[in-house]
């Protein structure tokens, strides 16, 4: 999709474009839907902004599209320990794009396999961060749930209400929200469409921490940054580790589970971890 030395200008989901220019060898990607920095003391954490003030950041194709781009670059960026995933103040995102799907059919649903790209977030390898303030809805609620942690501001709200508009969730709702806060709780949100505030949110391991709205990413980037002074090979392998317990049975999964911990036996960090440990020093990690 990059070409070295060229400019390109592709159209996205039928709305707005996506300008990609290399330089030398090195694209450089500009967005129209979000926006990427590198934040923390050591520019470690990678933050990618939904950026569609007007619609709540309404997730559009092109505006999944670009995440799904965005976190190719910071999967492949080394210098990148984790990723920290938020909107505005107002909204992380108020749910997908109604007005794109609204004429859409079953056949072009089913041929074009409509939201199936979404699940990129899920498969990073890097941890994952969703900082969430505001309405974090239909779609926007199951983009923070495809993270592997939550933090909301105070005045965040949860909810899957996909029965008012005729429908049902369709990027995991049914399925990761009754893991995070069990059958019953989650059965009355998706069928009543009720939201949930941050604070009972918290209350049942939906979010980890809530945090004043001006402080939130603040305080992701921070998890990240703590996330990022442990290997990165090391972190991978714990966080495929407890990704997979959701897939399979208790023995498969202890099984999983050693054979990362054995693997983890040939990495060099394993062997600077404990030597340090032994030694009363704080470990070096290579990432090898």
């Amino acid at each position: 999709m990059l070409r070295t030395l060229t400019s390109l200008v592709t159209k996205v989901g039928g709305s707005g474009s996506m300008v990609l220019r290399s330089l030398s060898t090195s694209p450089v990607l500009s967005y129209d839907f979000i926006k990427t920095e590198k934040r923390g003391g050591n520019n470690n954490v990678g933050l990618i902004q939904l950026n569609r003030p007007k619609a709540l950041n309404a997730l559009c194709d092109g505006l999944m599209v670009e995440v799904g781009l965005a976190l190719d670059e910071m999967e492949k960026d080394k210098s990148v320990d984790a990723i920290v995933i938020t909107g505005s103040d107002r909204a992380f995102a108020a749910g997908a794009d109604i007005a794109e799907m609204k004429d859409k059919t079953f056949q072009d649903c089913f041929r074009g396999g409509f939201l199936s790209g979404w699940e990129r977030i899920s498969t990073c390898r890097k941890p994952t961060i969703a900082a969430v303030n505001g309405y974090a809805l239909g779609g926007g609620c199951e983009v923070a749930m495809m993270c592997d942690i939550i933090y909301a501001g105070e005045k965040a709200q949860f909810g899957q209400p996909e029965i008012t508009l005729g429908t049902i969730p369709g990027a995991g709702g049914t399925q990761r929200l009754i893991k995070a806060i069990g059958k019953s709780k989650a059965i009355e949100m998706i069928l009543t469409g009720e939201r949930m505030s941050a604070s009972e949110a918290e209350r049942l391991g939906l979010v980890s921490k809530v945090f004043p709205t001006k402080e939130l990413v603040d305080e992701a980037v921070k998890l990240g940054e703590r996330i990022g002074n442990f290997s990165q090979i090391a972190t991978a392998m714990a966080k495929e580790a407890v990704n997979m317990s959701a897939e399979l049975s208790l023995s498969m999964g202890l099984l999983y589970e050693k054979k990362l911990f054995h693997s983890s036996f040939a990495t060099d960090d394993k062997k600077e971890g404990m030597t340090a440990f032994l030694e009363k020093r704080k470990p070096s990690f290579t990432d090898n």
